[in-house]
């Protein structure tokens, strides 16, 4: 009879934490490392440059960690123990010169990525091997961050779609990004980097795709309950392939009116795609300008008036002709003395003359708060004598 030796605990709990982190490198999605796009695939470079450059110095400090304990344990009785030393000028230099050199080079790194791959920058290449065809305009995308779902909107082709973005390869593409809300970020890994959603305002993010695939993009920033669910697929197709999307879409959508988009703004979770053949051309504008209901005035409308001063009476009436004649919409502070004239608030008479008394003299100037001056010093020398 054969007996067999059982594992001891110890081995059972290595096997089995070597079997999860299998299990979890299974399920683990590089898309981060391994992307679809040119500006991607930099930003992974990036990424890799900046972690070889670090672990040129992590990999000697745990090495030296180890070889240090080792060396001078307190069982080695090694020949060279010196309980006296205390400084070394070639240690020295070698303990600061090689994490100086390291962050300067990581400094150069990290600044000419930060302008090469700025999201507001266009693009200047399709891939490292070839460059922007003048010829063909990027494709243009409005995206609008909604609780807790994504609206694409193409201006040029007229159409919107709902957690559905599609795209042609090696085309330049450029998001115009805005919230309804609250601040998202829109994300594609294997696109581009992230940018934020605002309300109120519009970023830009540009990108291009280098290889057909479906790919998935969600929001990176947590934006409450429907987070978790605010997803959306990008479809990156040849030329054919989006000329046919496109056609899908204007075949079997409805139309992206106002009263439609006030109904889609609403919060709601798990929302399908859902696509519209028309939309209307000015509803992004609304979307950023914060009126898209009805009665709502936009923003650019107010910062308009206070560029000219502020709202007077004229403007706050003529909502929409924004009228402005340069009299009477300037604030106090801008005005000249002369301009001020008499204010209306002036102190009430709250002690009547007693019978038989002749009444006190009351004159303008300690009625009228407009007139009001800061004291000198020769009028506060002149009160405390």
């Amino acid at each position: 009879m054969i007996h067999r030796r059982m594992p001891s605990p110890a081995r059972l709990l290595r096997s089995a934490a070597s079997l999860a982190g299998l299990m979890a490198l299974g399920g683990c999605n590089m898309v981060v490392m391994a992307p679809a796009g040119d500006v991607a695939v930099q930003q992974r470079d990036l990424i890799v440059i900046s972690t070889v450059l670090m672990l040129l110095i992590i990999i000697p400090v745990m090495a030296l960690t180890v070889f240090f304990a080792l060396r001078y344990r307190a069982a080695n009785q090694c020949d060279d123990y010196d309980p006296d030393w205390d400084h070394s000028t070639t240690l020295e230099l070698v303990i600061w010169s090689a994490p100086l050199l390291i962050i300067i080079c990581l400094g150069a790194v990290t600044w000419l990525s930060t302008h090469l791959l700025d999201p507001y920058r266009p693009l200047g290449r399709i891939d490292h091997a070839r460059p922007i065809d003048k010829a063909v305009p990027p494709l243009e995308v409005q995206v609008v961050a909604l609780d807790w779902k994504w609206l694409f909107v193409y201006p040029d082709l007229g159409i919107a779609t709902v957690n559905e973005l599609a795209a042609p390869v090696d085309r330049p593409i450029r998001f115009t990004i805005t919230a309804s809300t609250v601040m998202n970020s829109f994300y594609v890994p294997a696109l581009a980097g992230q940018i934020y959603a605002m309300p109120g305002m519009a970023t830009t993010l540009h990108a291009v795709a280098n290889k057909p695939g479906n790919y998935e993009g969600f929001s990176a920033n947590y934006s409450g309950a429907g987070f978790s669910n605010m997803r959306f697929r990008f479809h990156a197709l040849d030329r054919a392939g989006f000329d046919r999307w496109v056609a899908g879409v204007k075949a079997g959508g409805g139309a992206m009116d106002r009263p439609t988009y006030l109904k889609l703004e609403r919060p709601s979770e798990k929302v399908p795609a859902r696509r519209f053949a028309t939309v209307d051309p000015a509803l992004f504008q609304a979307i950023v300008n914060m009126c898209a209901r009805p009665g709502q005035r936009c923003m650019s409308d107010l910062m308009r008036i206070d560029a000219k001063g502020g709202a007077g009476k004229e403007s706050a009436r003529d909502t929409r002709g924004l009228r402005y004649d340069g009299v009477g919409d300037r604030g106090a502070l801008e005005k000249e003395p002369e301009e001020k004239g008499s204010s209306p608030h002036l102190s009430k008479d709250n002690d009547p003359t007693p019978p038989g008394k002749a009444a006190p003299t009351r004159t303008h100037e300690n009625r009228d708060m407009t007139l009001n001056t800061a004291p000198t010093g020769a009028s506060l020398a002149a009160e405390r004598a």
